[in-house]
């Protein structure tokens, strides 16, 4: 008994060191979509606390998944309370908070909530005229910079393309997006798209993160607080979320002019089978929490440089597999010590 008392602890440590050594960014992917699907995203902030949000569905479609971000900063609270948020006069439930180690001298300073909202949205959307949908949103907390929220909808008519929600909280060395594809790309067949959005909260007055695009710098000046409905900045509304309403950002714009929404296309090369976008936030003083992409065709999408890199090391596999096998042969000798 002694003997498989051993092997069980040995079995403990190496599960526990796979485990450690399976690193992921802090934006991480949370859910894909491949087939006929489109995306809608839009933000909300206001230190009025009260405001209506939004999603653009075209006519026939049926919503797939709606997800509403709530993103809180400071206060005495660590992490900060996401209070209630109200959607539509319902109350959000958020099954999952981020905490985010950005600004590294005020750890836990930026706090993110994400709550599944599809059955509040999809029986306003589904059967619906089409368009411009809005929701009412409150907030208890005044520590809150506001909401985004993300629709994912199903439409036969649209053609083969692949989605990924990111979300998470910007690391302080940056995070790295790649999407792998079976079939080469051809950026000039029409329809091609590959499009990007990101949600950053805390972000005014000249706070900007960089955003790459395969090793190609698309925007230096991604941040501010274009989704506040107030009309100046101020801790409470500092909120953006490309999406509706948004034109694509130029490459590599003024500040003022980019909208956190984005075109990759022009990074694509004939014949690519990758893209690789990077997120870092130099001054580490914004909160990235999320990034949307809508990309032709079907994409595997993974939060690390290389996509491999999220299979644990064959070292690892073999450990584990020498545990288990250490295990069934301690079974059977005592097995044998009992006959």
């Amino acid at each position: 008994m002694q003997g498989i008392r051993s092997v069980l602890f040995t079995l403990f440590v190496l599960l526990t060191v796979l485990t450690a050594q399976s690193a992921f960014a802090s934006l991480t992917v949370f859910q894909t979509y491949t087939g006929s699907y489109g995306v809608s995203s839009d933000g909300f902030g206001s230190t009025t606390n009260s405001g209506t949000i939004s999603a653009d569905v075209p006519l026939g479609a049926t919503v797939v998944s709606a997800y509403l971000y709530s993103a809180t900063f400071g206060g005495i609270e660590t992490p900060p309370s996401l209070g209630t948020v109200t959607l539509n006069g319902d109350t959000v439930t958020f099954n999952t908070n981020y905490v985010n180690s950005i600004p590294p001298s005020l750890p836990d300073y930026f706090n993110t909530g994400r709550g599944d909202v599809t059955s509040i949205i999809a029986p306003v959307i589904n059967g619906g005229p089409g368009g411009i949908y809005n929701f009412n949103v409150t907030e208890s907390e005044s520590s809150t910079d506001g909401e985004a929220l993300v629709v994912v909808y199903s439409l036969p008519s649209l053609p083969t393309s692949t989605i990924a929600i990111l979300d998470g909280g910007a690391s302080l060395t940056g995070d790295t997006t790649t999407m792998s594809f079976a079939t080469p790309l051809n950026p000039s067949d029409p329809g091609f798209m590959a499009t990007m959005a990101i949600g950053d909260s805390f972000s005014c007055c000249g706070q900007a993160s960089t955003i790459t695009v395969n090793g190609n710098l698309l925007t230096q000046n991604a941040g501010n607080n274009d989704d506040s409905a107030d009309a100046s900045a101020a801790n409470g509304n500092l909120i953006t979320v490309g999406g509706i309403g948004d034109p694509f950002s130029p490459i590599n714009p003024s500040y003022g002019d980019d909208h956190e929404f984005y075109n990759l296309v022009p990074f694509v090369n004939n014949g690519d089978t990758t893209i690789t976008v990077n997120t870092v936030n130099p001054s580490n003083d914004d909160n990235i929490f999320l990034a949307l992409f809508d990309v032709s065709g079907s994409a595997t999408v993974c939060d690390t440089p290389d996509c491999a890199s999220n299979v644990p090391e064959p070292g690892l596999f073999l450990l584990f597999g020498s545990g288990l096998l250490a295990l069934w042969l301690s079974g059977r000798l005592f097995r044998r010590r009992l006959v």
